[in-house]
């Protein structure tokens, strides 16, 4: 009785190291912002008018609080990525793929850490970041004045404000987030209005000057 008393109490040991193993923190973890040229928040009615002709843009944006990467410390640092795709990003019906990437790195970071913030950004979305035309140092800000409410900007080329929904946003009345969004490990994210979006760099063939679209997500990561 005594030797199985003792089974029993290893067999516990062992099951509750196991689940401590399974719930390390997380090694990085900060903040996150998504723009899309479609709306990520309406119905099936708006939707439907966009899919194949427009959605095929995006800026995902991630500040790091805290932690590192490939051996990096990345604390305070931001990277962001846009890309463009070959159709409607979301669409369950067909690929977006090929898609190609630019993707512009703190500038206050140094090589590892640059290299780094790339590695991370695409292990975040790693179909959409294969195919990167372009590694860019750019200064970038990401602020959030109030949870909904952010700000990034990248040099003078891609820039992004948002806010929350309001009840006059909607159009078709049975809105819902219609598309996910496109990074990976986000502990939490939330459709928002992207109050303005411009993307003004050269190397992916498009530009463009947005407003007033609900076509954003802000969040958090951690990984």
């Amino acid at each position: 009785m005594r030797t199985k008393a003792i089974i029993l109490a290893a067999a516990l040991l062992a099951m509750v190291s196991m689940v401590k193993a399974g719930q390390q923190p997380a090694t990085i973890s900060g903040d996150y912002a998504e723009f899309r040229n479609a709306d990520v928040y309406t119905g099936p009615c708006f939707a439907n008018s966009e899919v194949n002709l427009t959605g095929n843009d995006a800026v995902l944006a991630w500040h790091v609080r805290d932690g590192a990467w490939s051996g990096a410390p990345l604390s305070d640092l931001n990277v962001v990525a846009v890309v463009r795709a070959s159709g409607t990003l979301g669409d369950p019906y067909d690929s977006p793929l090929p898609a190609k990437a630019v993707i512009m790195v703190d500038a206050r970071a140094n090589d590892a850490q640059r290299a780094a913030l790339v590695q991370f950004a695409q292990a975040q979305a790693p179909a959409l970041l294969s195919d990167v035309i372009s590694v860019q140092p750019q200064p970038i800000s990401f602020s959030i004045a109030q949870h909904g409410f952010t700000t990034v900007q990248a040099g003078t080329l891609v820039r992004l404000s948002t806010r929350t929904l309001k009840s006059s946003d909607e159009i078709c009345h049975n809105e819902d987030v219609y598309y996910p969004p496109l990074a990976a490990h986000l502990a939490h994210s939330m459709p928002v209005v992207a109050e303005s979006s411009s993307y003004s760099g050269g190397n992916l063939g498009v530009t463009w000057n947005d407003s007033g679209r609900r076509s954003s997500f802000v969040g958090t990561f951690a990984e």
